[in-house]
């Protein structure tokens, strides 16, 4: 009786080939993403002039843009999750999510006011179906219980800074040197060399079966078409509903409510349903754990929600009260991953000594740790308005440390 010998995916470094295809794509995902996220609110306030021709837009106007964007940025992962994990696999979701990036990306180096809501809608739709997979794939890289997974993580993780931090060098350089749509356009070339290396990592096989779409949807059809070919169909659709829901983000829809309060109020309001639900169908223990993850939900929330300011209210702080040294306003958003990419190696040898002498915290403390360290850096960007100049400038030393 012939026996069947498992087939062991190739390593490089003493991890799957895959890790390194992921890391890849997933740097220049993020190129894209921070690379545009650098300039996007300097864009909507900078005045619209010959040289380098801006919209102009109160910093109102601008930030609630803004956050209107990257809240349905957020918000479309849960569908690309949901999508990629039931019916289509994490693979056809990851190339989808690509190539609407490239899209996206690319209308947006176009000088007109419908390409660049439209190139946003493409983004949305794109982060939403790659970001939440990809990192699905880190994880079945490894059968369970192996312990390279968290190492492997830890340098999937130093992709995505890589990339955050050479985006606004690059893209920030171009955007105020050449013209804010060149760096828009750096940004669509970044996401192109992601996709690339996606496919080439799946023509050569490295993937093996991971992220592949569930068996019992390969061949049924919804609504008389292939079940990818109708998300895929979904995923277009979707693109200029993102698009409107930008652009009319401030559109008053209720009495004193605007566009994107509503939505976040709906949004708040379904979750609320649903974990209702689920929680009447739980054991206790399972209510328990399940409130445990709630309440640090609601933590990382609160530090999510300030650190987003790097892309809005502290990049406007940089441009106009910050006396800069070698960086501009937008490249300033570098300087947060450069500290990651630094501190990364010594903050995994402390945790590993830590562990070691039974003094690491548990993971409560460091959310803890991690929101009062937030805090303190807001503190830090208060404290440099006593030492302002007569410009209203203060040293860019304030900039660093409060990062």
């Amino acid at each position: 009786m012939a026996t069947t010998q498992l087939v062991k995916p190739k390593e490089l470094f003493g991890h799957p080939v895959g890790l390194y295809v992921l890391f890849f794509t997933e740097m220049w995902e993020r190129f894209s993403y921070y690379g545009m996220r650098a300039i996007l609110v300097l864009y909507l306030v900078a005045e619209a002039t010959a040289d380098n021709a801006g919209l102009g837009w109160s910093n109102g106007d601008a930030l609630s843009l803004y956050g209107t964007y990257t809240m349905l940025v957020y918000v479309a992962s849960i569908p690309g999750g949901i999508i990629a994990d039931k019916l289509i696999g994490q693979r056809k979701s990851v190339l989808l999510g690509g190539i609407l990036l490239v899209f996206g990306h690319s209308v947006l180096a176009v000088e007109e006011m419908w390409a660049f809501y439209t190139g946003l809608g493409l983004i949305i739709g794109g982060v939403g179906m790659l970001k939440p997979n990809i990192s699905t794939m880190v994880g079945r890289l490894y059968p369970e219980g192996d312990n390279r997974r968290d190492s492997g993580f830890t340098i999937f993780y130093m992709g995505i800074n890589a990339g955050a931090f050479l985006a606004p060098l690059v893209c920030g350089w171009l955007g105020y040197e050449y013209g804010w749509h060149y760096g828009f356009g750096a940004a669509g070339i970044g996401m192109i060399a992601g996709l690339l290396v996606f496919m080439k990592g799946m023509n050569d096989g490295v993937f093996g079966d991971n992220g592949q779409q569930p068996a019992e949807y390969i061949d049924k059809k919804m609504y008389g078409m292939r079940t990818d070919y109708f998300f895929y169909l979904v995923a277009a659709l979707m693109v200029p509903i993102a698009a409107l829901l930008v652009k009319y983000n401030a559109l008053e829809v209720l009495e004193g409510m605007q566009l994107h309060s509503a939505l976040l109020s709906l949004l708040g309001i379904v979750i609320l349903g649903i974990l209702t639900k689920k929680m009447i169908e739980l054991s206790r223990m399972e209510v328990f754990r399940l409130l445990s993850v709630l309440i640090l939900t609601l933590l990382i929330t609160v530090f999510w929600s300030f650190f987003e300011l790097a892309g809005t209210a502290i990049t406007l702080f940089a441009e106009r009260n910050v006396n800069l040294t070698l960086l501009n306003a937008s490249q300033t958003n570098a300087i947060n991953p450069g500290y990651i990419i630094f501190l990364a190696i010594p903050f995994s040898m402390m945790w590993v000594y830590l562990s070691k002498t039974q003094r690491n915290p548990i993971t409560p403390i460091k959310f803890a740790l991690g929101i009062l360290q937030l805090g303190l850096g807001f503190i830090v960007f208060a404290m440099s308005a006593q030492f302002m100049d007569a410009d209203g400038r203060t040293p860019f030393m304030f900039l660093m440390l409060g990062y």
